[in-house]
């Protein structure tokens, strides 16, 4: 494990503004590629290649967000991000090997908040990173500038200033990205809103090799408050169900 020094590529920022960002991969040339990429963005990088030792970093240096590979030594990711995220919230990107939409819903259910599939652009990746940060900044935001009142669409009920969702007067878990995107879909209900939409306004991302990662956090997002909630039309997106007036 290794921690790296302010670097002055890209993103110039003083260090108490620059962001840390540990990557978790067992796979020398992937760590040496991921990491140098982020550095020349302007982040701080720490490293971990198995399960307990980004455990343990996760808790010495409190990093701003963990790009996080599945498939690791000593315990999977899976297990480091149910335990990470149990101590305190971190932004997650998950990295898997396989396109298994099975472990992608998994990881989006232990808390991940976005994943990509190996192998994958260095471009894409350090964009994704921006995105999921800039995320985390825009929520912050919305907490000490609460919108106002409770909206409430039926059964289902959007707290903005709390960031909670109740499903007929019971709590429900999403993650900080499920949230936005329930919110999204609220925001115009039973209007169709399509992925490269939700794209943009979600995820602040414009390239449409994204939407599958729209497909998976919808499906994860209606295991949690009721698969008929969200309509799909196939081919173009999404629409949030409303009780008829």
């Amino acid at each position: 494990m290794e921690q790296t020094h302010t670097t002055h590529h890209g993103a110039a920022a003083t260090p108490g503004a620059q962001r840390r960002v540990l990557v978790v991969e067992d796979d020398a040339t992937i760590v040496e590629a991921v990491s140098a990429r982020l550095r020349a963005e302007g982040f701080l990088v720490q490293t971990a290649t198995d399960g307990p030792a980004a455990v343990e970093a996760a808790e010495a240096w409190q990093p701003d967000l963990m790009v996080l590979d599945v498939m690791l030594p000593g315990f999977d990711g899976l297990e480091v991000c149910r335990r990470v995220q149990a101590r305190r919230p971190v932004p997650v990107l998950m990295l898997t090997a396989r396109d298994d939409e099975t472990d992608m819903l998994v990881g989006l259910g232990v808390g991940a908040d976005d994943y990509m599939t190996k192998p994958f652009s260095m471009r894409e990746l350090a964009a994704r990173v921006h995105v999921l940060l800039r995320r985390v900044e825009r929520a912050a935001l919305a907490a000490t500038t609460p919108r106002s009142g409770i909206l409430r669409l039926g059964e289902l009920e959007i707290d903005h200033a709390q960031r909670r969702v109740r499903v007929r007067a019971e709590d429900v878990h999403l993650t900080p990205t499920e949230f936005d995107l329930l919110v999204c879909l609220a925001g115009s209900p039973r209007a169709v809103l399509s992925r490269e939409q939700l794209l943009a306004e979600v995820w602040d991302w414009a390239d449409a090799s994204g939407t599958r990662t729209v497909d998976s956090h919808i499906k994860a997002l209606r295991r949690k408050i009721g698969a008929e909630r969200i309509r799909t039309v196939h081919g173009v997106g999404y629409a949030l169900e409303t009780p008829a007036p």
